[in-house]
C-alpha cells in the first residue's frame, strides 16, 4: 500500500511542476495569440495562430521591420499585431503612397498596395516605436491618434512564427 501512496505523490509532484513550469513559460518566454482581422495581410492571415517571444525586448530594442504584439494604447485589454516602421529617433513620413524613414524611400516587398493617405513628418519620440499593419489600407496604426506612437511598455512581444494552420508553418522576420 505504501508504493502506491509513493506513486501517488510522484505524480502530484510531476503534475505540479508542469503546472508551475508552463505558467513560468507562458508568463515570461513565450505566448501563442491568434490573428484577427485583415490588418497584416499578406504576411500574416486571420486565425492563423503565433508564438511570441515575451522576453526578448528585455534585453534590446525593438529592430524596424519586426513584427509584434501589443496592447491597444485606448484599451490595454486588446493586443494588436503590426510591423515595427520607425524606432526612436527616426522621422516617419507617407506622401504620395510611400513611406519615407529617415527621407529614405523604404523598400516594402511585404505589402501589396500603396499607402492611401499622408502623414506628416514627424520623429518618432524616445521609448516608443513607430507600427503599421501590411495590409496598409485596412490597418488601425500608428497613422491614427488611437494608436500613435507606440510606447515600449505596451509591447508584449516579437512573433517569431506561424505554427498554425500547419501547411502555413514559417519563421517570421
Amino acid at each position: 500500500m505504501s508504493s502506491l501512496g509513493e506513486e501517488a505523490k510522484d505524480w502530484i509532484v510531476s503534475i505540479a511542476t508542469a503546472v508551475v513550469l508552463a505558467l513560468i513559460i507562458r508568463t515570461f518566454v513565450v505566448e501563442l495569440y491568434l490573428v484577427d482581422g485583415p490588418s497584416m495581410r499578406p504576411t500574416l492571415q486571420s486565425a492563423e495562430r503565433l508564438v511570441v517571444n515575451k522576453f526578448i525586448y528585455r534585453f534590446r530594442e525593438p529592430e524596424r521591420g519586426e513584427i509584434l504584439v501589443f496592447q491597444y494604447p485606448r484599451d490595454p485589454r486588446r493586443d494588436f499585431i503590426k510591423r515595427v516602421i520607425a524606432v526612436p529617433g527616426d522621422t516617419i513620413e507617407i506622401r504620395d503612397g510611400q513611406v519615407y524613414v529617415n527621407s529614405q524611400l523604404m523598400n516594402e516587398p511585404y505589402i501589396l498596395s500603396r499607402t492611401r493617405g499622408d502623414y506628416p513628418l514627424s520623429e518618432v519620440p524616445k521609448g516608443h516605436i513607430f507600427v503599421m499593419g501590411d495590409n496598409r489600407n485596412n490597418s488601425e496604426d500608428s497613422r491614427f491618434a488611437d494608436v500613435g506612437f507606440v510606447p515600449y511598455d505596451l509591447i508584449k512581444g516579437k512573433a517569431i512564427l506561424v505554427f498554425w494552420p500547419f501547411n502555413q508553418f514559417k519563421t517570421l522576420p
